[in-house]
């Protein structure tokens, strides 16, 4: 019987941190805590394993598709696949950040949506059977989706809207933030809930 193994994305801390915790006393098989950067990762393996827990560690940058087949690679060759994905990382940037409204869509969608269905794309093929994809939405993803347009309503609630119009769908939200006319094109002012709507979608 191959060992089980279960990977969490951007898990040195918060909410992915304590995934991790969580899955190492409840998982029978290997955990790995990653993060991008190796120190950050070290230091929470260090910080668990005075609790008496046991995660591996590997290396993962979602923003960096190199990072993300390299990942892949190592898990196939390892374990064969994998029977449990968490796709956890992603930003927020704080009320009070004055970067430009445009700077924080390209920037939040490129981790919150681009950079997990990426993970998704290279990982689904090596997901084992009876295995599980946990994508780690929010709630701001619903009560942004009510402040959109009553036509982007229609489309992200549709039965069949594709993953090529999503993808088409989010491109345009950031183009037009970008360009300063998302709110005459139906979108709120919120990057984050942005990003997140089209993750659960």
């Amino acid at each position: 019987m191959s060992t089980k193994v279960a990977v969490v994305t951007g898990s040195n801390k918060g909410i992915g941190f304590a995934i991790v915790r969580g899955l190492c006393k409840q998982f029978h098989g290997d955990v790995y805590l990653t993060s991008r950067d190796v120190g950050r990762g070290q230091a929470a393996m260090e910080s668990l394993a005075s609790e008496g827990l046991k995660p591996l560690f590997h290396q993962l940058d979602i923003n960096d598709l190199n990072s993300i087949t390299t990942a892949a690679a190592f898990f196939k060759e390892k374990y064969g696949g994998v029977d449990i994905l968490i796709n956890n990382a992603g930003i927020a940037f704080k009320v009070a950040d004055t970067a430009p409204f445009g700077t924080q869509a390209e920037v939040t969608l490129k981790t919150n949506f681009f950079a997990t269905r990426d993970m998704l794309t290279h990982f689904m093929p090596l997901i084992k059977a009876g295995g599980r994809v946990v994508n780690v939405s929010s709630f701001v993803g619903s009560r942004t989706l009510n402040q959109c347009s009553p036509e982007l309503q229609q489309r992200f609630r549709s039965e069949d809207i594709t993953e090529d119009e999503l993808v088409g769908l989010m491109q345009r939200f950031v183009e037009k933030a970008k360009s300063g006319e998302h709110n005459q094109d139906g979108w709120p002012d919120t990057a984050y809930g942005v990003s997140k709507t089209g993750l659960t979608v």
